[in-house]
């Protein structure tokens, strides 16, 4: 294979050249920090480079495959961490100025696992500050690999710009209101926030205890589940897909909402219209406690970032982005009535979004209601939906929810959300690799123009 084609293999294309000796872990790291020299710094999309340790996990990984010890699919996989997620020996900087970046002693737990499974730690992957406000201006923003005048996307922008670019094949992000899958949409790649708590937290700088969720992004659905069921420790294995019978229910708050662009409900609309005749069944879903869903995640982040914060803001005020310190002030003085009816309203929401999934077996959605934007926006105001139109309920229910490609508008890729019921990440996956299969015979994003 030639460097551009090895840039855009998939995981498992990569693990049978491995295997059979027409490819090696240290080819592929190579290629990797070769794209790196040549799109950095126009993407902005790394925090950390770990060079010298990645080509030495390569070299590891090249002897033990050649010695017939195997991990598993994951074995010699060049991997891109979020820069808010600890790894030995690299600092941890958050996309901040408030500390200087700190040496990590140890791995988080997804990390650990990455490394049993045999994956190299490529880089760190520039974020949103705290994955919370906007890029710190000492940073800057991390650009789009389809329009590098446009962001890729936040918080976890930096992991969905590597893989996009074809750096690497897998990366890691974070997600509190959409924060994988709002980049994953903006670049044309596959993201997925699992279930609360699949996904082991430790060693993650946390932005709201409650609403986190650590998950991967890839370039398909199936390497999609090959680094989900890494990070979480079990097995999905999901057959050939199939929609035939397959129930899937379009939400209308995020289906008919009128902040998506005519490109964006015209593109909505050709899909479930291909999904359709490939056998599944559409049907329109109305669960009106949508509608207070991002109002009240705003009433519960608020204040749990706050507290997170609050030492880190004794210590050094200036040293956040104008608006992640306006953010964090604002958690201060939120009130605690008004937490805890939010939380009281979270478990009416789950229990009407599980109640939907006796009609339906999955739930789908534009995954944001635009292109990828010239800035990242701003943190919606009470009455404004924005990029989080469809993705801030998954975090208040816990739901498994993934952004997959569907389409363009002109050169800028869109993204078609779908989401299934607490603990049925295998289900949805399943489901995510019919409708890809539905997608790509359509339209699937060019490979980005910056390359």
């Amino acid at each position: 294979m030639t460097a551009d084609e090895i840039a855009f293999t998939g995981v498992a294309e990569l693990g049978r050249a491995y295997r059979n000796g027409s490819l090696s872990p240290v080819d592929a790291v190579r290629v990797s920090l070769q794209r790196l020299e040549s799109l950095e710094p126009a993407l902005n999309a790394v925090a950390q480079r770990l060079d010298a340790t990645a080509l030495a996990e390569a070299e590891q990984a090249t002897a033990e495959l050649r010695s017939g010890k195997d991990r598993g699919p994951l074995h010699g996989i060049p991997v891109a961490i979020k820069d808010l997620i600890d790894v030995e020996g690299a600092p941890t900087g958050y996309g901040s100025k408030v500390r200087p970046p700190a040496m990590a002693s140890e791995d988080a737990a997804l990390v650990q696992r990455l490394r049993e499974a045999g994956a190299i730690i490529l880089c760190k992957a520039n974020l949103l500050e705290y994955a919370y406000g906007i890029a710190h201006p000492d940073i800057g923003q991390t650009n789009n690999p389809h329009d590098i005048g446009r962001t890729s996307g936040g918080s976890s922008g930096g992991s969905a710009a590597l893989v996009a670019g074809g750096i690497l094949p897998l990366a890691i992000g974070t997600d509190t209101g959409g924060s994988i899958r709002i980049p994953a949409s903006y670049c044309g790649i596959v993201g997925l926030k699992p279930s609360f708590g699949l996904v082991s937290l430790d060693g993650v700088f946390p932005l709201s205890w409650s609403l986190d969720h650590a998950g991967p992004l890839a370039r398909s659905v199936a390497d999609t589940a090959l680094l989900l069921e890494a990070i979480a420790g079990k097995t999905f294995q999901p057959s050939p897909p199939s929609l035939a019978g397959v129930r899937i229910g379009a939400v209308s708050f995020h289906c008919e909402s009128p902040e998506l662009t005519p490109a964006v409900a015209a593109n909505l609309a050709e899909a479930l219209k291909r999904l359709e005749a490939a056998g599944a069944i559409i049907k329109r879903i109305d669960i009106p406690e949508l509608r207070l869903a991002n109002s009240e995640l705003r009433r519960i982040i608020l204040p749990e970032a706050s507290v997170i914060h609050a030492g880190l803001y004794i210590e050094n005020p200036a040293g956040y982005a104008l608006r992640t310190r306006s953010q964090v002030e604002a958690g201060f003085e939120a009130k605690a009535v008004d937490y805890i009816k939010a939380q009281d309203f979270r478990v009416k929401l789950r229990n009407a979004m599980e109640a939907a999934f006796a009609e339906v077996d999955v739930l789908i959605g534009p995954s944001v209601p635009f292109p990828a934007p010239i800035e990242d926006p701003e943190f919606t105001e009470d009455g404004e939906e924005g990029e989080m139109l469809s993705s801030g309920f998954a975090n208040m229910t816990g739901q498994p929810s993934l952004s997959l490609p569907s389409g363009v508008d002109g050169h800028l890729p869109l993204g078609l959300q779908l989401t299934g019921p607490v603990g049925g990440d295998g289900k949805l996956l399943q489901i995510a690799l019919g409708v890809e299969a539905v997608l790509d015979a359509w339209r699937r994003p060019s490979l980005p123009a910056v390359l």
